[in-house]
């Protein structure tokens, strides 16, 4: 498995660990939660906006 560095203020990382904590789960299976739910609310995200755009397409050209 690949490894990534990444940056945060201490505030936010306290944030995470406790989240963890409380979850019983390591910070980095928490993050990679965090970027799953992120990667299928954006794929969701530009999907139902393909949907609007061949719509209105679908407007224009009728």
């Amino acid at each position: 498995m690949a490894r990534v560095l990444i940056s945060m203020s201490n505030d936010f990382l306290s944030r995470v660990d406790s989240i963890a904590n409380s979850e019983q789960r390591t910070r980095s299976e928490l993050i990679r939660e965090a970027l799953r739910v992120y990667i299928k609310r954006n794929k969701i995200s530009n999907n139902l906006q393909a949907e609007k755009n061949a719509t209105i397409l679908t407007e224009l050209l009728s």
